[in-house]
């Protein structure tokens, strides 16, 4: 609204200073400190609602170090997350913009289906809260609405760069073009990014062209089904991850800071064609709710590091999965995600692995047997003796090298 309102008056007035808002990195700049400012002081209030409402985690004994002390912490502080991001977003954004509108629906969906979640297991003294079914339902409704958005909206569309030979022709006879004159018209596509491949574009139509080239007008069917597979794995492996003080909030900033900078190079026309990428338009604007849900990550973790003094709960892991696994299908680097989101992949792995064995060997020997000493695998750490604080670090910093491998995969192919 902000935005909206200093563009009137810099074109009515020509009011002092309006034409900053005008620019993405200052709108950005003020995003992140106003989700800080919202999450670090008004956090402490929402926390202390929380108390005043007994919402306190109810710890099941797992043998695990420190976990009695933890009985009675407030538990669904995602709403700090989700007020801290979507407040700066309303007043800094421009709201016309599909991707922005996208994610904010995502925030506002996920974010329901944790809070009945957690609303279930606290008031209606139900320990299981939501059924799994009805989660997995939300995501796929979610996945389905993506993947509609993304593949029918006439704003979603992408420029590739002109063929080389023909780039050279123009440079050839005019060696100051405008970058904006290398890439063809925008264009509707099913292509994405593919890492560490020569070319690194993948067209999702093609699973099903090599059948009958006619049968491309049903490429929306498959993008529907990744945008579902996406959605649905990246929010149940943020869920998984968070299980001590702060693990999710900070593997979860480094993760969305890495996806910021992939939004900001892809929808800038100049840094597309210097980094030889695929040019989103429009794209560029996430970079403001990327912001904004940074901000509140990081000011979250104020409150929510060793010992944390809230949980985020199934209202803010949910709702961290589906934006982060969003803005991947949004920016077109989803298939970066194993890579990127490594933490949240190793988390998911070790629960199916440690299900999957014990079912097995239960069924050949008689008797279940496990590979971890708990799953997921931060638990299997503290069993092992790990003070939570050191899994968390060394979690954070295993997180930074596979960002850092990300974002390198702009020029390695």
């Amino acid at each position: 609204m902000l935005y909206y309102l200093f563009e009137y008056l810099e074109q009515q007035f020509q009011f002092p200073g309006a034409t900053l808002f005008g620019f993405l990195t200052f709108r950005a700049a003020m995003a992140i400190i106003l989700s800080l400012l919202i999450s670090t002081i008004f956090g402490k209030r929402i926390i202390r609602f929380l108390q005043r409402q007994q919402v306190g985690e109810t710890i099941r004994d797992l043998g695990l170090e420190g976990q009695a002390e933890k009985a009675g912490t407030p538990t669904m502080g995602g709403i700090i997350i989700i007020l801290a991001t979507l407040i700066p977003v309303l007043l800094l954004a421009r709201l016309e913009n599909i991707y922005v509108i996208l994610l904010i629906v995502t925030t506002i969906w996920m974010g329901t289906i944790g809070f009945i979640d957690d609303y279930i297991k606290k008031f209606k003294n139900d320990k299981e809260g939501l059924k799994g079914r009805f989660k997995v339902l939300g995501q796929v409704g979610l996945g389905i609405i993506v993947g509609v958005t993304l593949y029918f909206h006439e704003d979603v569309t992408i420029k590739e760069k002109l063929p080389i030979e023909q780039q050279k022709v123009l440079l050839a006879e005019n060696p100051d073009l405008p970058a904006t004159k290398l890439f063809e018209t925008e264009e509707k596509s099913t292509k994405t990014t593919i890492p560490f491949v020569k070319g690194n574009e993948f067209d999702y139509s093609s699973l099903i062209t090599w059948i009958n080239p006619e049968l491309e007008k049903y490429a929306w069917i498959i993008f529907i089904l990744v945008s579902i597979f996406i959605i649905t794995a990246v929010s149940n492996g943020a869920n998984l991850t968070d299980g001590i003080d702060g693990l999710a909030a900070g593997s979860s900033a480094i993760i969305v800071l890495t996806l910021g900078i992939f939004a900001w190079v892809s929808g800038n026309i100049i840094f597309s064609e210097y980094l030889n990428i695929m040019y989103i338009p429009h794209v560029e604007e996430i970079t403001i709710y990327i912001a904004a849900f940074v901000g509140a990550l990081v000011g979250f973790l104020w409150y929510n590091a060793y010992p944390a003094e809230v949980f985020m709960g199934d209202t803010g892991s949910l709702t961290i999965g589906g934006i982060i696994a969003v803005i991947a299908i949004a920016v077109r680097k989803e298939w970066l995600i194993p890579v990127l989101c490594g933490i949240f992949l190793a988390e998911n792995l070790s629960v199916v692995m440690q299900v999957s064995y014990f079912k097995y060997t239960r069924k050949k020997y008689g008797e279940g047997r496990r590979i971890f000493k708990m799953s997921p695998l931060h638990h299997h750490y503290q069993k092992s003796g790990y003070h939570e604080s050191k899994i968390v670090t060394r979690f954070w910093i295993i997180g930074i090298l596979l960002a850092i491998i990300s974002i390198v995969t702009l020029k390695i192919r």
